[in-house]
């Protein structure tokens, strides 16, 4: 199963009306992508891709290899043709000052990596975070951005955290084309990334 034709920018938004991190992923056009459930009260995640929100259709999953996430890799399993996709692993300690994650591929190659733009961000998010009334407004002027770069430092997507109140949407822009295949890979990758970083705060 690959995700094909697409028309980029793709959307991430959160719901607000559930207690679990639940988002939609739409086109530029505004047609499902995927609808993406994490499942609630478990030590080690576990993420569903649904089609669309009716939630009739489970198209990947991707689960945690084990409960403390901190050097955690995230497999991801494509439920149609019952085959494992690839995986997304973290950088441990280098992923303190700035999110930076391994891409591997089903052969267990690392082939991309997606690296934060500017550690500040997140720092002086945290900082003005805590000022009083000021620090409600941070999801306004305050937003990381990431890269997916292959092994010879080619750019092939940008994520973006867009402006709002809660921190509730990202954007996904593709700068050159990329196999299917691969595409997939890298958009899971990102879905599950955006998890992780919005739970870490």
């Amino acid at each position: 199963m690959v995700l094909k034709n697409l028309n980029y920018p793709l959307d991430f938004k959160f719901k607000i009306t559930t207690l679990a991190s639940d988002f939609n992923i739409t086109d530029r056009n505004g047609n499902y992508v995927a609808y993406v459930r994490q499942k609630m009260f478990k030590l080690k995640e576990d993420v569903i891709v649904f089609s669309d929100e009716s939630r009739t259709k489970e198209l990947f999953n991707i689960k945690a290899n084990q409960w403390i996430d901190f050097n955690a890799s995230y497999m991801m399993t494509d439920l149609v043709q019952g085959k494992k996709f690839g995986r997304l692993a973290r950088r441990g300690m280098r992923s303190i000052w700035k999110a930076q994650y391994d891409i591997i591929d089903e052969n267990d190659n690392p082939i991309y990596q997606i690296n934060e733009d500017n550690g500040w961000v997140k720092v002086f998010d945290s900082f003005i975070g805590e000022i009083p009334i000021l620090g409600m407004f941070t999801g306004y002027f305050l937003n990381p951005s990431y890269t997916v770069k292959d092994n010879a430092g080619k750019e092939y997507f940008r994520l973006k955290k867009m402006p709002s109140l809660i921190g509730r949407r990202f954007q996904l822009e593709r700068l050159i084309d990329i196999d299917d295949e691969d595409e997939s890979l890298v958009i899971l990758s990102f879905l599950m990334m955006v998890l992780l970083e919005r739970a870490r705060g």
